[in-house]
């Protein structure tokens, strides 16, 4: 019971800290109601199975909130079923490009000489190597069948930037009295990169976090298109692709169809980027003694 309260009370005291920045408190509400009428709504409004020949590319109405397709189904139940698998896809991306960023960039910081040397000469490999090419090459000799292993080579490919950067905050930081103190100690390399070096890295890597997500959502709907990623009925990304094979913008009732699933993508990347002005009030104290 006791730990139930203790993350009830941690939980209500972040989504406090939240509120000091309004327009980001409004992209985290807006990120909660798009996972969850993505993760819930499902439940709600199930996928239709079956064409509906007569109510082909319909106008919005009460019975189809924002009309129909070009098989007749409604547009409002794809676009709540088409959010899960972008924003998993998305969200196995950013979690392995993060871990391989902070690990070895932090590693690479702190270590120095030539496990510095080695990891900065890998990433600078893989900085000159455009990723979008290369994840077009890598995906027709892959077959990318579901939507984990799309998350996962999108994270093998999204980590170099992030790196660099982490490693130029570990050199700065290694300099600091409280990381002198934790070697006099004798505390270990393990204890002194996670415990004491990345939590003074957290805004950055938060945000980072969240940059990685966005950039991975449009990796994916970049596959897609192209036909190299894995094709479900409920995807955000199928709906623009089908569109596009299908000839939908030569059809005048259309745009609801066309238009539905970018506004979609568009308002989940809006709201987690303006969701990083309240992470920064919650990780770094200095921004809200100041504002």
């Amino acid at each position: 019971m006791n730990i139930l309260q203790n993350i009830g009370v941690s939980l209500g005291s972040t989504i406090s800290l939240m509120t000091y920045n309004k327009v980001g408190f409004i992209g985290f509400v807006g990120v909660v109601l798009i996972v969850l009428l993505s993760y819930v709504g499902p439940y709600i409004w199930p996928p239709e199975v079956g064409a509906n020949i007569g109510a082909i590319y319909e106008p919005p109405s009460w019975q189809h909130w924002l009309g129909t397709d070009g098989s007749g189904k409604d547009i409002w139940r794809q676009i709540v079923n088409g959010g899960k698998e972008v924003i998993y896809a998305a969200a196995v991306a950013a979690v392995i490009s993060t871990l391989i960023a902070v690990t070895f960039g932090a590693l690479a910081g702190f270590a120095g000489r030539w496990v510095d040397s080695l990891i900065v000469a890998i990433t600078d490999v893989f900085l000159t190597i455009p990723t979008f090419p290369l994840l077009a090459v890598l995906a027709s000799f892959v077959k990318l069948n579901n939507m984990t292993l799309l998350g996962i080579l999108l994270g093998l490919l999204g980590w170099p930037a992030l790196l660099r950067a982490v490693r130029a905050q570990t050199l700065s930081l290694k300099e600091r009295d409280f990381v002198e103190a934790a070697r006099a100690l004798d505390l270990g390399a393990g204890h002194i990169i996670f415990r004491e070096m990345i939590p003074n890295m957290m805004t950055y890597i938060v945000i980072s976090f969240t940059l990685a997500f966005t950039g991975a959502i449009y990796g994916q709907v970049g596959l897609i298109l192209l036909g190299l990623a894995p094709f479900s009925s409920n995807n955000w990304s199928v709906m623009i692709s089908w569109g596009w094979n299908h000839g939908a913008m030569f059809f005048k009732n259309s745009i609801w169809y066309i238009m539905a699933p970018i506004v979609a993508i568009a308002l989940l990347q809006l709201s987690v980027i303006t969701m990083t002005r309240s992470l920064e009030l919650v990780f770094n104290p200095r921004l809200r003694s100041g504002g």
